[in-house]
């Protein structure tokens, strides 16, 4: 843009981007026929407003650039007006209420700050704008809105915290944000032979294979040429998209792989990892594979997640959590880092329910993913810090060491003052916070707006207090901050917990804390409507009351859908695939049987009374599927979200332990689906 841009107009398109600035009319005209330029020498003809709505996908129409003349000809335009408003139907979106179906009018917002792209097809190119959508009366539909809504509250308080560090230069400090999406890969034939896969994202039948994962051996090992080829062009199209991929390798499960690109502004990271999912899959296509991101499209072998690394910082003041080598020093990082523990421990509930969903439901708590109890992982060196300042100052910080391995062809390794910790859902790593929770399929914007606004709210608060004990004297900065750590790691420091998360002791321990253990979605999703969330979102005007109530009817809606289709689909599977083949094999050994005997021989009756106990059960368990779904929906959604986890899922398992226990047992030429063996292990 810097090349196509009067140098006046390139100016104040960077202030905007980097100061948070408002936008100049003129300057939307000149960037709108620069984007045009650019875009049609690069074959594109038409231009597309990409949003976000709740649905937690990615949305776009495309326009075209011709408009007529009047003459009968044509002509390719594009204004200020265009790349900043665009008319998409904002009825049909998920709105929670906000918007009725007659009520169609919806807008789109070009964000200056997300880059635009281009989006290459076989047949041509597009000019994609990321955008905002809202509603003709000017409520948030979508993702984007209120993660630049809180970037900008976390924008207004940081600067409160830099100030009473004397520092003025008032640089915007913005989050940053770096994903690690986690996926599988299984054989495109396999895929379209599994309609839970097709329709549900995982698997709802599979008896576990003779081989899992039990060997550690796919972990970082050598990826198979099939997978690689395929991450080579992934990164490739990322890399087309500005999208610059640092991270790939090989997963714990078989099948599974990570990819993390470089980290961004969070606003940026959230638009980007939209991309990566939708490329994952597309690329997959070309190589005769299906891309998964469910978080648990396998069961007995680890899930998928999709780490979210959080810092914050500015161009003048770096990253505000990057300790340095004498943390105990760095007064402004301790202030940050017990800003962010207390915003944790405040608002658990609220971390918890920002990574709810069906699919998620099936990885939290499991030995490959943390539990729902939200715990922070400082790290020796930070928790020695830390309870320094408890008992009176710190004084010291744990000093970094030597690693020596005994072999003197191999140099001594900087050793690191503390270990990590994989079973903690928001671990501090040496200079950003990771929250592990968060599930592979999930966009990252609502863990974003989370963490930006409630670290928002304790920076306020740091800022209050420490603006009320200095009376605007430096001098008195040191005292009160000491004060005011102590206070906060007395109050709040029972979030932290740098044991292992995924003991039973851990669960008992958590309760005698008093920390939240909300295990479901039915349980966490409620948490939204607590008075201390709506308090918080208003507050700092991220979401208002009515968005906030909108999100949680969607939320609890999309559960109750998610987990119907699932048992729409047990239903069928069993019915309609299972049992006919289950059947088959009955009636096989049931003939042998018949004939062996009417020959003389003695035939063991083992097996074909194993099948006919279970061939029973599977009758009778498909039969309560069918009553349970025949009955009638409860309009209270809370109460239709606790029905479905306490009736649904237990009697879907029920249908699927009869099934995946016969799948031991029926002939493989029989047996209707691709099996776990096949789909983990053929590459």
């Amino acid at each position: 843009m810097k090349e196509r841009l009067p140098k006046s107009v390139f100016k104040s398109l960077i202030k905007t981007i980097e100061e948070g600035t408002k936008l100049e009319p003129e300057t939307a005209d000149a960037v709108a026929t620069a984007m045009k330029d650019w875009a049609m020498e690069k074959g594109a003809t038409h231009y597309a407003h990409v949003f976000y709505p709740l649905t937690g996908s990615t949305a776009e129409k495309h326009d075209s650039f011709l408009i007529p003349t009047g003459d009968g000809t044509a002509m390719a335009e594009f204004s200020g007006s265009q790349l900043i408003q665009g008319e998409p139907d904002g009825s049909s979106f998920p709105t929670g209420g906000i918007r009725q179906t007659f009520e169609a009018r919806g807008y789109t917002i070009w964000d200056v700050t997300s880059p635009a792209y281009i989006l290459e097809n076989t047949n041509g190119t597009t000019l994609c704008i990321p955008t905002a959508f809202v509603s003709w009366t000017g409520e948030a539909l979508d993702k984007k809105t209120p993660v630049l809504r809180s970037m900008q509250a976390l924008n207004v308080q940081a600067q409160r915290i830099l100030k009473l560090f004397g520092h003025e230069d008032a640089a915007l400090v913005s989050s940053t944000a770096g994903p690690e999406q986690e996926y599988f890969l299984i054989d495109r034939n396999f895929f379209f032979s599994r309609p839970d896969l097709i329709n549900a994202g995982r698997t709802l039948f599979g008896a576990k294979p003779p081989k899992g994962q039990e060997f550690d051996d796919h972990y970082f090992g050598a990826i198979p040429e099939r997978v690689l080829s395929y991450m080579f062009d992934v990164e490739r199209e990322l890399f087309k998209l500005g999208i610059p991929v640092k991270t790939r390798h090989n997963e714990v499960a078989p099948g599974q792989y990570e990819i993390a690109p470089i980290f961004e502004s969070a606003n940026i990271a959230t638009d980007h990892q939209q991309l990566v999912m939708l490329t994952l899959r597309k690329v997959a296509e070309k190589y005769g594979m299906a891309c998964l991101t469910h978080e648990k499209p396998f069961a007995g072998v680890n899930g998928s997640g999709k780490h979210v690394n959080w810092s914050l910082g500015s161009k003048s003041q770096g990253n505000m959590l990057d300790p340095g080598d004498t943390p105990h020093e760095n007064a402004q990082f301790l202030l940050v880092c017990a800003a962010v523990i207390r915003a944790v421990h405040k608002h658990q509930g609220l971390l918890r329910s920002v990574v709810a969903s069906a699919s998620n439901d099936h990885r939290l708590g499991a030995n490959e993913a943390p539990p729902a109890i939200m715990s922070i992982f400082l790290g020796d060196q930070l928790t020695d810090v830390f309870e320094q300042i408890k008992t009176g100052g710190a004084n010291s910080s744990l000093p970094r060491g030597t690693l020596t391995v005994g072999v003197d062809v191999l140099p001594p390794l900087p050793k690191d003052a503390g270990d990590r910790n994989r079973t903690s859902p928001f671990a501090f790593t040496g200079n950003r916070f990771e929250f592990r929770a968060v599930g592979s399929n999930q966009s990252i914007a609502g863990p974003l707006v989370a963490m930006n606004t409630i670290v928002a709210e304790s920076l306020d608060y740091c800022a209050t207090q420490l603006e009320q004990a200095t009376g605007g004297d430096p001098a008195k900065l040191n005292e009160a901050l000491q004060k005011l750590l102590t206070q906060i790691m007395t109050d709040h420091g029972t979030i932290v917990f740098n044991g292992d998360g995924y003991s039973d002791a851990w669960h008992k321990e958590a309760a005698e804390r008093g920390l939240l253990n909300l295990k479901t979605t039915a349980d966490a999703l409620p948490a939204l409507k607590d008075k201390s969330v709506k308090d918080l979102f208003t507050k700092y005007n991220v979401l208002s009351e009515r968005e906030l109530d909108s999100r949680l009817d969607i939320y609890l809606e999309q559960y109750c859908m998610t987990v119907q289709v699932e048992a729409n689909l047990t239903l069928e599977i069993a019915r309609t695939l299972i049992f006919p083949a289950v059947v088959r094999y009955q009636n096989e050994l049931a003939s042998t049987c018949a004939n062996l005997k009417f020959l003389g021989y003695d035939f063991d009756m083992k097996t074909l009374d194993k099948i006919t106990t279970l061939v029973k059960g599977l009758q009778d368990s498909t039969s309560k599927l069918e009553e349970i779904l025949s009955k009638e929906h409860e309009s209270d959604l809370e109460v239709q979200a606790e029905i479905i986890r306490d009736t649904f899922l237990p009697a879907m398992m029920d249908v699927r332990g009869y099934a995946d226990e016969l799948e031991g047992i029926v002939a493989d030429d029989l047996w209707p689906l691709p099996t776990y063996q096949e789909m983990l292990f053929i590459r």
